[in-house]
């Protein structure tokens, strides 16, 4: 009977994808994860599409963390969400999905300054 448990919860468990909950999304970008730390800076976006292209471009400060964090916590969301990187540094990420780009860049240090922009390829 314990075997048969225990098999039971393993088969359960591998079909359960566990993934880390995201409390907030960058509002303008809903399926990027605001990361901890970040604040989004109100009336700091700018967003522009239609059939064809794709422009967000959103602001956010850093409260209490730093970039190298910023870097880890996307680095392990945003794979989970089909993107994948395409360059790194000290001060910027670039990642691709399907027919878009995300660029995470360090605008400032003091006061720590974030822009986050998703854009079409095209």
């Amino acid at each position: 009977m314990k075997t048969i448990l225990c098999l039971f919860a393993a088969t359960i468990l591998s079909f359960v994808n566990i993934n880390p909950v995201f409390s907030a999304f960058i509002e303008g970008l809903e399926d990027i994860p605001l990361a901890e730390g970040l604040k989004q800076i109100e009336n700091g976006a700018l967003s522009f599409g239609n059939e064809e292209i794709r422009l967000v471009e959103v602001f956010c400060s850093v409260e209490n963390t730093n970039f190298d964090n910023i870097k880890k916590f996307y680095n392990e969301t945003l794979p989970q969400m089909g993107w994948k990187v395409k360059k790194q540094n000290n001060s910027q990420l670039v990642w691709e999905r399907e027919d878009e780009i995300l660029e995470i860049n360090r605008e400032s240090i003091d006061p720590q300054i974030i822009r986050l922009t998703v854009k079409s390829k095209n």
